[in-house]
């Protein structure tokens, strides 16, 4: 069957194709262009349809590219970049493939991304960075917990290079604005507890979602929530690219404690009431007062201060009275 994503490609915001171009083009037939355009609404693409005439795109897509990300990446970057239309997960992908360290895939969509806790994870056909990527660390997996804290620094030190403003960071692994989440951070790790230890580190951002796809994201932000420019996809991807490949080696050098005060000032929930979730359904309740040297949440309770690590526990503010 023809990929739906194929015949997207063919199309423009500026000018109408029509469909035997299409047709010829790719050496198919007419109406399986026509069967294939019509799911373009299962990737949130909305199409101007004119009989006669042709097709035509109600919003461009800058789809990524790995020349113009490469042409911006550091020199001597230690990533290796491949691309895909589609996949089930990009992490999931990487796990299976026992992928070397520096291996970097995005995928334009995503039929089965998840984030933390299994939850899944939306994404929109051109509107987003959905990617995973594979770093080993020498120091092994007792020394990760701040792992997610640390590339959710990275994350925001990109967006800030590129303009955007109003981003805060919230423990372990989002990233928010003002209007709601607006990127997560998946990590899956591998190894021995003194090393070397693998790190699957997936990554979706919201560069601009639809009214739909906001309301089937719960609380979910875009860029255009945060004061900057348009956002420009493969420069983005390589302006974190680049920061990821300046703190990762640090990280595993140094741990998370010289990063501790750059991620404070970010904290959006700094000093808040919040409730901690386990898994078995048990609550507390206190008052964030940060994070400690390796990244765990420090929270002052009813039964005092408690130091927690993230494995499967959820926290939630608590609104005020």
């Amino acid at each position: 069957m023809l990929h739906t994503l194929t015949i997207i490609r063919q199309l423009n915001a500026d000018e109408f194709t029509s469909g035997e171009a299409i047709a010829k083009q790719l050496g198919v037939s007419r109406s399986a262009v026509s069967a294939a355009l019509n799911r373009s609404a299962d990737f949130g693409i909305e199409l101007e349809r004119r009989h006669g005439v042709g097709y035509k795109l109600t919003q461009p897509i800058e789809w990524l590219d790995v020349p113009s990300i490469t042409q911006t990446l550091s020199i001597n970057s230690p990533f290796s970049l491949n691309l895909i239309d589609e996949i089930e997960s990009t992490n999931r992908t990487l796990r299976q493939e026992s992928a070397a360290a520096g291996s970097v895939l995005a995928a334009e969509w995503q039929t089965a991304g998840r984030g933390r806790l299994g939850r899944p994870w939306v994404g929109s056909l051109g509107g987003s960075l959905l990617f995973s990527l594979v770093w080993r660390f020498n120091g092994g997996i007792s020394r990760l917990a701040g792992l997610s804290l640390a590339v959710g620094i990275a994350l925001a030190r990109a967006l800030e290079q590129q303009g955007y403003h109003g981003i805060g960071l919230k423990w372990p692994n989002d990233l928010l604005c003002p209007k709601g989440k607006l990127a997560g951070i998946l990590i899956e790790l591998s190894g021995d507890a003194l090393g070397p230890a693998d790190a699957v580190i997936g990554i979706g951002l919201n560069l601009r979602l639809s009214p739909s796809e906001r309301l089937h994201a719960n609380h979910a932000a875009d860029l255009s929530d945060c004061s900057g420019p348009s956002p420009k996809r493969n420069l983005l991807f390589a302006s974190i690219l680049n920061e990821l490949a300046e703190l990762l080696p640090r990280f595993d050098q140094d741990g998370f404690a010289p990063l501790r005060s750059e991620w404070e000032a970010r904290h959006i929930w700094q000093g808040e009431q919040a409730r901690l979730i386990s898994p078995n359904g048990l609550e507390s309740s206190g008052k964030i007062i940060g994070i400690a040297e390796d990244g765990a949440l420090r929270i002052a309770g009813e039964n005092g201060l408690q130091v927690v690590y993230a494995g499967d526990i959820s926290l939630r503010k608590v609104a005020a009275a």
